[in-house]
């Protein structure tokens, strides 16, 4: 695959699950790729150390998106990496929080808004110098973002401004030729829903889809580095459920 040669791509929260495969399914296509992470030094370096070996071109960066500064720390060093282009933004970083209403913790919902909101945001922001005709930047929403699954009431919030952002930068960035969509994942199987991983678990993910299998972080990689192409060159504003048809 060469559809991304010669491109560049940034990928937050590269070092595992759907960021992970993202990083290597951008690199399949051909594209050089910052892999961002936060803590997890020896699992970012294994996916560049991947990524090498097939020959292709990445380099790793570590930066605290919950941070204030976070994005602008980030959008800095990216910057002296790509030089005057970034041709993909796969703003995938999140965290996650499940728990009643009642005992939602100020601390714990600004974290999650930090990270999953704020961070992405101002990363657009301060990337805007280096994001031009026939860039592509793509968002990571939810199903939670349109439907009631578990108690996730404060991480849902997160996912549906996530949605909302979309229409508005695609809006904004359209006339400089900027694509910007969102893929919206159901239940997947990675660290951060490791619930899957029981019988309970299982059996609750299968009920809500149409598709009978639980997901891997791959299927949800591939519509990434679909709308990261020319591709999906006339797909703008739009967010692209990956949820094996959840909640239908």
């Amino acid at each position: 695959m060469s559809k991304l040669l010669g491109k560049t791509a940034l990928v937050t929260g590269a070092s595992r699950g759907i960021g992970r495969a993202s990083a290597l399914a951008l690199a399949k296509a051909g594209a050089q790729v910052i892999v961002h992470y936060s803590t997890a030094t020896a699992e970012a370096e294994a996916v560049v150390a991947e990524i090498t070996a097939a020959g292709g071109r990445a380099s790793a960066i570590s930066v605290d998106l919950s941070a204030p500064d976070g994005a602008h720390q980030l959008a800095r060093q990216v910057r002296d990496i790509v030089g005057d282009r970034l041709d993909v933004v796969f703003a995938n970083a999140g965290v996650a929080a499940a728990g009643p209403i009642a005992d939602t913790k100020v601390e714990d919902f600004d974290r999650l808004f930090a990270v999953n909101v704020r961070a992405p945001y101002f990363l657009v922001q301060q990337l805007l110098p280096v994001l031009g005709n026939g860039s592509s930047v793509i968002l990571n929403s939810s199903l939670a973002a349109r439907a009631s699954v578990g108690e996730l009431s404060a991480y849902a919030a997160t996912k549906g401004a996530i949605s909302t952002l979309v229409k508005h930068f695609a809006t904004a960035l359209g006339e400089r030729g900027i694509r910007v969509n969102a893929v919206a994942p159901g239940v997947v199987a990675t660290d951060m829903s490791s619930f899957v991983k029981t019988d309970g678990g299982r059996d609750f993910t299968l009920s809500l889809q149409a598709l009978k299998r639980i997901a891997q972080p791959d299927d949800i990689a591939d519509v990434v580095a679909f709308l990261a192409s020319d591709d999906a060159r006339w797909i703008s504003g739009d967010i692209i459920e990956v949820g094996g048809g959840s909640k239908l």
